[in-house]
């Protein structure tokens, strides 16, 4: 083994690595014996480091052994949805920037989150605390209110009864007022943010939705500084580009789904 290796055994993440790329293509199960023998690691880290693995579903255990769980599936199944969207997206959205010559943002719901997969913007853009791999509260963003309203009913409802941290003094943190803003998010196909998540920046947003089922499969943004950004201005483009998205999804079928409640 080399030492940069041995240096990644060191970790706890790395042991946990070490445990999973164990298991082959034709593995079914593994006993821990041959899990010790085939990471060289201690029998007892071996034991402890892949309880942790059963504990968040990526193995599991049974008396004969650990083989590799469903939790794996459904990481590999959405890093294969992301793909598959950006890949679908993207020249869209870099058509959305070049059109507008504002940031261009793509998000997907996680829980409660936004979570952005795409950011496209020039030096000319307002300074905005989005980055790609990022995560923002739905409640005061544009891609975020987008993503709610067209939520299941019971992720709506856990969005609206839970925390609505005020990020800034804009920030609409009243259920109600935020309720009602989705309503209207669901009847025009449009979410605004004017300065909800950071002073100086308005957006507007629009969902990619299943052209077949309706559901919420994404969002997309155009953001940009008070003073200069127009919303208003911007929505056609940007209902548009959801739509194109949505209907080159659908050529596709399967290839991206609803994310869970």
């Amino acid at each position: 083994m080399s030492g940069a290796e041995d240096a990644e055994l060191d970790t706890v993440l790395g042991k946990a690595v070490a445990i999973l790329r164990a298991f082959g293509a034709d593995d079914r199960l593994l006993p821990l014996a041959e899990l010790v023998r085939r990471t060289g690691l201690p029998k007892g880290t071996v034991h402890r480091v892949a309880g942790d693995l059963v504990h968040h579903r990526l193995l599991d255990k049974t008396e004969h052994g650990y083989r590799l769980a469903g939790g794996l599936f459904e990481l590999g199944m959405r890093a294969a949805t992301e793909r598959t969207l950006l890949e679908v997206a993207m020249p869209f959205l870099q058509d959305l920037y070049e059109r507008t010559h504002e940031t261009v943002h793509l998000g997907l719901r996680e829980g409660t989150e936004v979570v952005y997969v795409a950011k496209i913007g020039g030096h000319r853009q307002a300074r905005s605390p989005s980055r790609t791999g990022g995560r923002m509260p739905m409640h005061c963003t544009a891609i975020g209110k987008a993503l709610l309203a067209h939520a299941e009913p019971d992720v709506r409802a856990a969005a609206l009864s839970g925390p609505l941290p005020r990020r800034t003094p804009h920030t609409v943190v009243a259920p109600g007022l935020l309720e009602q803003q989705l309503d209207r998010v669901r009847a025009t196909g449009l979410a605004y943010e004017r300065e909800e998540s950071t002073v100086g920046l308005l957006c507007v947003a629009a969902p990619v939705l299943d052209v077949g089922t309706g559901a919420v499969l994404a969002a997309l943004s155009v953001t940009g500084p008070v003073g200069r950004f127009r919303p208003e201005v911007h929505e056609n483009a940007v209902r548009a580009t959801a739509a194109a998205i949505a209907g080159m999804l659908t050529r596709r079928p399967g290839a991206v789904s609803a994310p869970p409640s």
